[in-house]
């Protein structure tokens, strides 16, 4: 896309230019033993079931009269549904104050075993001071739900803020052990992990001013920059085009900042696996284009690129950890912006899938970036199976709530995979209806193939949604799953790194 002259060329801002911190706050990082973390540290949170703590072989982690304090704590907090955190004084220099995390010992089917949301919970209540050394204390029954909880912790501490006041610099460490207290073993790829996802969080917190397609390529270029075996390429602008990418250009084309296609790729070596794609919607502002969202509606769609970001954190994970499998990273890039360049209700575009779609809503803009991004995936990169990550619709979090995002798949197992790999990971998923014979005609066109928008929003909304994205590759042999997260990627104005956990682990899992 060539930009008019008069109009100024977006460009990174320089630290100095942006109104928040994009890092760590508080660090964290894991310890090597229970010994190593409470050394030095003025707080120590110990989270563990309510059962463990009431357990007369509850392990000795701490020094005797904070070990006896913990206890007592303990075991009068009442978990609840979902946890319960408190904490007191200890009277000694290390720590000076210990806190106990006392998650409930039930949990229903369709929550994961690692209860990771009542770790996240007891986590984000627990007060461990804004500055100085703290630790967490894991305790788990399971050494599969070291993932989970690590992951949790970190997504309890948020790392973006535009507050003038000094942020903090309390240096967290985590330390897992069993219920013996002995330490839990746990691979890089676990930490790695939850720092993706708290980085992927940020950059869905991070304001539309400052992250816009062409900034968000830079980051993602730097979150990738060192990694052995990885490639990145951009289409941009008019480029998109010339290479039929023409929803993710119409989307775009009238922004400041081009639209973009960025795609990684990650060639191992010894690749033994198959030839995956990763693809995120990225649509770094949505103002709905001339469909132009009102009433409030606008806020907090800095958020609609929690897809890109989350693929994009999972990528990562997998590529420095020596994935197995041949990835490609396909991040589709674009502001929904409103300008006289602006794409119409009432034009017709023709898709890199070939197919036509009459655009009656400009607001459904995600499916037509994603639409070309999975065609991209399937008949460029040549992807045998396809993750596609989005914040697609309001309906899924009337469909599968605030924790779980929505799924669906064109293959039962792959299916069952990624529900696994969601109570694996504490990145919760649940399926939707995949049938295309149901909802193809609701997109009926009198003038192209389909439309982009459906005409009864009753009707499986968010399963309509991915049907159109999945309509543009149902002529290709791939497998393919549609993770729909706008509910767990941004639940209460704030990101989460939703999907970082879920997408690696469905990765790995895959023969």
């Amino acid at each position: 896309m060539r930009l008019p002259s008069a109009v100024p060329r977006p460009h990174a801002p320089k630290d100095g230019e942006r109104s928040g911190i994009l890092r760590a706050v508080p660090t964290l990082s894991l310890a090597p033993n229970v010994s190593s973390l409470v050394q030095g540290s003025r707080a120590v949170l110990v989270v563990a079931a309510a059962s463990v703590f009431a357990s007369d072989n509850f392990p000795a982690l701490l020094p005797g009269a904070a070990q006896t304090l913990l206890l007592e704590l303990a075991r009068e907090l009442k978990p609840g549904d979902l946890g319960a955190v408190g904490g007191t004084l200890t009277g000694l220099t290390e720590p000076r104050k210990v806190v106990a995390g006392v998650l409930p010992d039930l949990f229903s089917r369709h929550n994961s075993p690692t209860r990771a949301e009542s770790v996240r919970r007891v986590v984000a209540g627990a007060d461990l001071g804004s500055a100085g050394k703290a630790g967490i204390i894991l305790v788990l029954a399971d050494a599969g739900h070291a993932l989970a909880a690590v992951n949790a912790v970190g997504r309890a501490f948020p790392v973006y803020t535009g507050k003038s006041s000094p942020p903090s610099t309390l240096a967290l460490q985590i330390a897992i052990v069993d219920l013996a207290g002995q330490p839990v073993a746990v691979g890089p790829e676990i930490e790695a992990t939850m720092q993706a996802a708290r980085t992927a969080a940020g950059l869905v917190d991070t304001p539309p001013s400052e992250l816009n397609p062409e900034t968000f390529a830079l980051r993602a270029r730097e979150e990738l920059q060192g990694l052995p075996h990885v490639r990145v390429h951009e289409i941009v602008g008019d480029d998109l085009v010339a290479e039929r990418l023409a929803g993710i250009h119409a989307v775009g084309r009238c922004a400041v900042a081009a639209p973009r296609l960025l795609v990684a790729s990650y060639e191992p070596p010894d690749a033994s696996g198959k030839h995956i794609a990763l693809v995120g919607k990225g649509i770094t502002y949505d103002t709905g284009g001339l469909s132009l969202k009102i009433s409030g509606a606008m806020n907090t769609m800095k958020g609609d690129m929690g897809g890109a970001a989350a693929v994009l954190g999972a990528f990562k994970v997998l590529a420095a950890h020596g994935c197995r499998h041949r990835l490609s990273l396909v991040l589709c890039m674009a502001e929904n912006a409103v300008g006289p360049a602006a794409f119409k209700p009432d034009d017709i575009l023709r898709m890199h899938s070939g197919k036509t779609v009459e655009i009656n809503n400009t607001d459904a803009e995600g499916r037509l970036v994603l639409a070309d991004g999975v065609s991209y995936a399937a008949r460029v990169l040549g992807a045998q199976v396809i993750f596609n990550a989005a914040t697609l619709t309001g309906a899924q979090l009337v469909s599968t709530g605030l924790l779980h995002a929505a799924i669906i798949s064109n293959d039962e197992a792959l299916e069952q995979l990624v529900i696994a790999a969601g109570r694996h990971s504490g990145d919760l998923v649940h399926p939707l209806p995949f049938a295309p014979e149901f909802y193809k005609q609701e997109f009926e066109s009198n003038v192209a193939d389909m439309c982009n928008s459906v005409k009864n929003r009753m009707n499986a909304q968010s399963a309509c949604a991915a049907q159109f994205v999945y309509w543009h590759i149902d002529d290709q042999p791939v497998q393919w799953c549609h993770i729909d997260l706008a509910g767990p990627s941004f639940p209460k104005n704030r990101g989460t790194g939703f999907g970082v956990a879920l997408i690696s682990e469905a990765v790995r899992r895959l023969g």
